[in-house]
């Protein structure tokens, strides 16, 4: 049975079922999800509890060995299989339909595991486990996903706030709920359960943001300026080199170059992707910049990084950082040529 994260409790309430999955790269709600499975299960006398981790050396015998002992005692266990890659191959997939097949009694089994793919959610394992148990897929918030999230954590303590603080408050943290969660705390901890305003939530919360130049070029290919002029100020806050951002900035112009010239000559598109390395998620940002950027356009941001290159060794004047600027918003708009000469 698939379920969405805020159904679980309501779940709980009815009762415990024996197999529990739960995946995503979303840690704090991962962990809150599995504490409430915890929880409920100590409630109903699952008192013992064994944590089996899975790393690339894991002998997958060890599930069966473990629930297997289990069955010895009369105690009710709760056994945590914990898979951080999200991978379980062949044996692993062996091993979970054969559990589910003969599930242990007196146990719960709580599967942690990080991201997985589509083609998972369609392999024979998968359906096994959703026909025993429990499976919830955590996903990233962002938009009114995240401003829900963030309104009914406040509620928690007692906190409100309008609209513009919680817009204020998601991009300071940018969906790094974890943060965000601490963040509410620290509102709690110095104004206890009262309505926040917009000032109070700028004084106290942290830009929490992690800037990175693989985020500034999605923000660049995306055309989202507002973004990438925050993560470029953030880079350069945090002393990132200038060359590494001018590598990634290069990098993906040479890459579209190159993607342009093998369907000039027309090869298949998704072969020149794949060649190229260019995977899933990127391909619309990838086509949406070729569709906006000519050859020559791309040819004048290699030029343009020229210039940052001379200013960043002090061969030439001016500021690589504004140059670097003008390269991402040329990448945007061509007809943005701030600091082009």
């Amino acid at each position: 049975m698939r379920l969405k994260v805020e159904q679980l409790e309501r779940a709980l309430q009815k009762g415990l079922s024996p197999v529990y999955f739960l995946s995503g790269d979303e840690p704090l709600q991962l962990g809150e999800l599995a504490d409430a499975i915890r929880i409920s299960a100590k409630q109903r006398g699952y008192h013992n509890r064994e944590v089996i981790s899975v790393d690339k050396n894991f002998n997958w015998n060890e599930l069966a060995f473990a629930s297997d002992s289990l069955s010895i005692f009369s105690d009710k266990r709760l056994l945590e299989l914990r898979i951080p890659s999200g991978t379980l191959g062949v044996d692993g997939a062996k091993a979970l339909i054969n559990y589910c097949n003969r599930p242990a009694e007196d146990t719960i089994l709580l599967i942690t595991a990080g991201k997985i793919d589509n083609k998972s959610t369609k392999s024979r394992w998968f359906e096994v486990l959703d026909k025993l148990g429990v499976i919830i897929q955590v996903w990233p918030l962002e938009g009114d996903d995240l401003n829900r999230w963030l309104q009914l954590r406040l509620s928690k303590r007692g906190l409100q706030a309008d609209q513009q603080g919680l817009q204020l408050l998601a991009s300071r943290i940018e969906g790094n709920l974890l943060a965000a969660a601490q963040e509410i705390e620290k509102l709690y901890v110095l104004y206890g359960s009262v309505f926040v305003s917009v000032d109070q939530i700028y004084d106290v919360v942290a830009d929490s943001s992690r800037y990175d130049v693989f985020k500034l070029m999605d923000a660049v290919l995306a055309t989202n300026i507002n973004k990438l002029i925050k993560i470029l100020s953030g880079l350069k806050a945090e002393s990132v080199a200038a060359p590494v951002v001018l590598w990634a900035l290069t990098r993906e112009a040479r890459l579209i170059i190159q993607i342009k010239l093998a369907l000039g000559k027309g090869h298949d598109k998704n072969l020149v992707f794949k060649n190229l390395g260019v995977w899933d998620k990127r391909k619309q940002l990838i086509n949406q910049t070729m569709n906006r950027l000519s050859e020559n356009q791309l040819n004048k941001i290699l030029v343009l990084s020229a210039k940052a290159d001379r200013q960043i060794k002090g061969q030439e004047a001016g500021d690589a950082w504004e140059t670097l600027l003008a390269i991402c918003l040329f990448f945007c708009n061509p007809a943005l040529k701030t600091a082009l000469s």
